[in-house]
């Protein structure tokens, strides 16, 4: 299958671009190299005859038809999107840009390809989103693919305008498509303005770790590697129309997360005082969502996919990257707001 991947430079995408190459799939890569992209990401596939690579931006009407006629793609995974809760408070003009209008100039680009090529009934246009457009859970329950959206901050509206467009381009033009909505990713290449890498990296420079508010926060963290197997698997399987929720199974509050990788970088790279003595309790994020839990039993039971590693073991595996790959952390640290409180209001 050739797959045409959005966003195939940025932390999602590049992992499944690096799993498709691996699972012997030829693969377009088109991303704009926004502050939160890089190619270093998907170096280990540069050099493979299935891999290309396409700069340019989704909001481009004119370049993705272009692209799409060069290319002539099987199906399209669309994960470019802006995707910081923090930013989207700050600007949230980009978020309503690249995931709103940048999704419709998919779709439309999508369709007329489609279409000229004889609407073939192979073709797949797959939109991955998030959790957080079904909004905040309290102590008990899960989202499943029927959960009502409630999403609450501007990234999370920016998101579940995109799904209400990818739903609707399929039941009023006939678009196949598929969607998917995940939980929490972690993993190796996660660009350091999100909460694990910060905890690694502030911890690692001796710096106050953050925590908002308690701590008490509530998250199901995914394995990116774990993700990106599941997109493969949608993609090719995943019934026309249907959404499938992808979640780790395993939920842990910040400061459980934190706490973690504080131990684990004590065993692996030990200081002069346990880690955890850097924590620090910092102001709440305006209308920060308590807790988000996912119920993948959907995509397991339809489609066999479960996740392969527990939290302890992604974590471990998540630190030891970054302490092996101190170049690639250290070459994104000047771009604008990695290091900085963003998303105070």
């Amino acid at each position: 299958m050739k797959i045409l991947v959005t966003g195939g430079a940025g932390f999602i995408g590049s992992a499944v671009v690096r799993h498709a190459i691996r699972a012997g799939h030829s693969v377009v890569n088109l991303d704009k190299l926004t502050y939160a992209g890089s190619l270093s990401n998907v170096a280990e596939v540069a050099d493979s005859p299935a891999y290309v690579f396409e700069r340019a931006d989704i909001c481009d009407r004119k370049a993705v038809d272009t692209i799409l006629a060069r290319h002539k793609p099987d199906a399209i995974m669309h994960l470019a999107a802006e995707s910081h809760v923090d930013r989207s408070i700050d600007g949230p003009a980009a978020f309503i840009e690249t995931n709103i209008t940048g999704t419709y100039t998919m779709l439309e680009a999508a369709r007329a390809y489609w279409t000229v090529e004889g609407k073939p009934e192979s073709f797949r246009f797959h939109h991955i989103s998030t959790d957080e457009v079904f909004g905040s859970l309290g102590k008990t329950g899960k989202f499943t693919e029927d959960t009502p959206y409630d999403p609450r901050s501007p990234y999370s509206a920016s998101k579940a305008s995109s799904d209400h467009l990818v739903r609707a381009w399929h039941e009023t033009y006939g678009l196949p498509v598929v969607l998917t909505n995940c939980s929490n990713n972690y993993g190796p290449y996660h660009f350091p303005e999100k909460l694990i890498p910060v905890v690694i990296l502030k911890a690692l420079s001796g710096a106050p770790i953050p925590i908002y508010g308690k701590g008490d926060n509530i998250r199901d963290w995914l394995y990116v590697e774990d993700h990106a197997e599941a997109l493969l698997l949608v993609v090719e399987t995943g019934e026309l129309g249907r959404s499938y929720n992808v979640g780790g199974e395993n939920e842990a509050t910040n400061l459980e997360l934190v706490t973690k990788i504080c131990a684990i970088l004590d065993a692996e790279r030990p200081g002069n005082r346990p880690y955890a003595e850097q924590i620090t309790f910092v102001t709440d994020r305006p209308g920060h969502d308590q807790r988000y839990a996912i119920d993948p039993a959907r995509i397991r039971e339809e489609l066999g996919w479960r996740p392969s590693v527990t939290l302890d073991e992604g974590l471990e595996k998540t630190v030891r990257w970054f302490l092996d790959n101190e170049a690639w952390w250290r070459a994104l640290e000047n771009r604008e707001g990695v290091g900085k409180r963003l998303g105070t209001g």
